[in-house]
């Protein structure tokens, strides 16, 4: 885990919008774990990255920290080794229902849908409800009308289910029989946030929940506050781990607001992560970046893939104690 601060040297004279003392940063998560596999390992860190890299070029080519977010969420909702997307966890019927939630800290507009079914990416979809609504949230039947009316195509429920989330459903009802509430397992999510050269902060968090979920059920994913949340006066941050813990503290709001108060991000992140611990047993996971620029991630669970881009070097890990750091191309 690490936290650096970085200087700024695109040129405003070129572009008036450049902040000087900015320079773009992404970092991207996916999904707290209680136990990554050696042969899941390498998949996960290779996606990770790509999600990395792809947003970090983004921000390099002049695009916004939404449009950065977005397009790294995208990459981890499109790859199946993640809880999101084409490899979303299944509810009790053994069908996918998928959460996101999109926010540009440059005006605090935000896009939101819950329980959504049958398309490849729904931070997309939560995109187009910020941009093209004047709503927040929306959820299930009318999500799917919407989806419809902005063109979003449909695709069969079977590309989104993965022989290993049956697998896991199947092992979940024959030892629970019920959804499983522990607080140390069906942590995963992916997110990212980001910084851009004006200034503008954004934040992406998607997922499929938890397993075995009831129909119906929502986390903290969708919701503003808890799932994520962005303020160009203070940072973004995304959130994973156990979704109804992470709800009961508004993880992401909270953090937020150890920033505000003077903490530093490791220490807001600690200190919001400690709180959801003690009080209700909950572990998870945060990323951050500061208006400044600085990033931190932090986690009380086992693992969290992340990856972060800045200055033209690559950070990644997923396990506690370990971080690479490669040049990028």
């Amino acid at each position: 885990m690490r936290s650096v601060a970085l200087n700024c040297d695109m040129n405003p004279d070129v572009n008036p919008d450049v902040n000087p003392d900015v320079n773009p940063v992404i970092v991207v998560h996916g999904g707290g774990a209680s136990k990554i596999s050696k042969d899941r390992k390498e998949r996960v860190r290779q996606g990770i990255m790509k999600a990395a890299q792809a947003g970090y070029k983004i921000l390099t080519e002049g695009g916004s920290a939404v449009d950065a977010v977005e397009g790294a969420v995208t990459i981890l909702e499109d790859h199946p080794e993640f809880n999101a997307g084409c490899g979303s966890v299944l509810n009790a019927n053994g069908d996918v229902e998928m959460d996101a939630s999109i926010m540009n800290g440059k005006d605090l507009s935000a896009g939101a849908v819950s329980a959504v079914r049958c398309i490849a990416n729904p931070i997309k979809l939560a995109r187009l409800v910020m941009e093209k609504t004047t709503h927040c949230f929306l959820t299930d039947q009318g999500a799917a009308k919407f989806a419809a009316a902005m063109g979003v195509p449909t695709i069969p429920k079977e590309q989104l289910v993965t022989e290993r989330n049956i697998k896991r459903l199947e092992k979940e009802k024959h030892e629970k029989g019920a959804p499983n509430s522990d607080c140390q397992k069906n942590l995963g999510t992916v997110g990212a946030v980001a910084l851009d050269c004006k200034g503008n902060v954004a934040y992406a968090t998607s997922t499929g929940g938890i397993v075995n979920k009831m129909v119906g059920r929502v986390g903290d994913t969708p919701c503003i506050g808890s799932g994520g949340y962005a303020d160009n006066d203070i940072g973004a941050i995304s959130t994973t781990g156990h979704g109804e813990s992470i709800l009961k503290v508004n993880l992401a709001r909270l953090t937020l607001f150890q920033v505000e108060q003077g903490k530093t991000l490791e220490e807001a992140a600690d200190m919001s992560l400690g709180y959801m611990k003690s009080k209700l047993k909950g572990l998870g996971g945060v990323i951050l970046v500061s208006k400044a620029g600085d990033w931190a991630v932090r986690w009380t669970s086992a693992s969290m893939p992340w990856a972060a881009a800045k200055d033209g070097k690559l950070h990644s890990g997923i396990d506690l104690e370990e971080t690479s750091v490669t040049d990028l191309p």
